[in-house]
């Protein structure tokens, strides 16, 4: 198990909590490849803006979970090299579909995580949704979900 922190991450809750109080939004860009991921730490390192980098489950199965933490370490390192001295990264997993995926992110260094359990049946998505929450919030990471069926003639039972 690695612990965000010890990769030099910050978690969202952090985040947020600094942008509301200051009256800005946070960008957060997927990212595929390591240009790309030099482009957004290099941007946001030399306009000190925090950033979300979210990694898709796709291409954290491209790029594999142990390089991603290290591509992550490697953001945090190169963005102090570029003059920013705390930097303000989230490493976050956009639309996790499984326990299994967001648990093997959360012990991998990722310092947030979203379980997107909309294509299953509402009463499993709750489920799914408590058991994710339970796992990120025992390692103080930060979690969000998405409730709403992708399947729009499901009935929305908010209604």
């Amino acid at each position: 198990m690695v612990n965000y922190k010890d990769l030099g991450l910050v978690n969202t809750r952090e985040m947020f909590a600094k942008a509301i109080k200051g009256g800005y939004a946070i960008p957060a860009f997927n990212f595929n490849n390591m240009e790309q991921l030099q482009a957004i730490v290099k941007a946001s390192a030399e306009t000190k803006s925090p950033v979300i980098l979210q990694v898709s489950k796709g291409a954290r199965n491209y790029a594999n979970g142990t390089l991603l933490r290290y591509l992550a370490e490697g953001a945090v390192a190169y963005a102090r090299e570029l003059g920013w001295e705390k930097p303000q990264i989230v490493l976050h997993l956009d639309h996790g579909d499984s326990f299994e995926t967001c648990k093997s992110c959360i012990d991998s260094g990722f310092s947030s995580v979203m379980i997107d359990g909309s294509s299953l049946p509402y009463e499993e998505n709750i489920a799914l949704t408590k058991k994710v929450v339970r796992q990120s919030s025992a390692y103080s990471q930060a979690w969000k979900t998405k409730w709403l069926p992708k399947n729009p003639t499901t009935p929305n039972p908010k209604k």
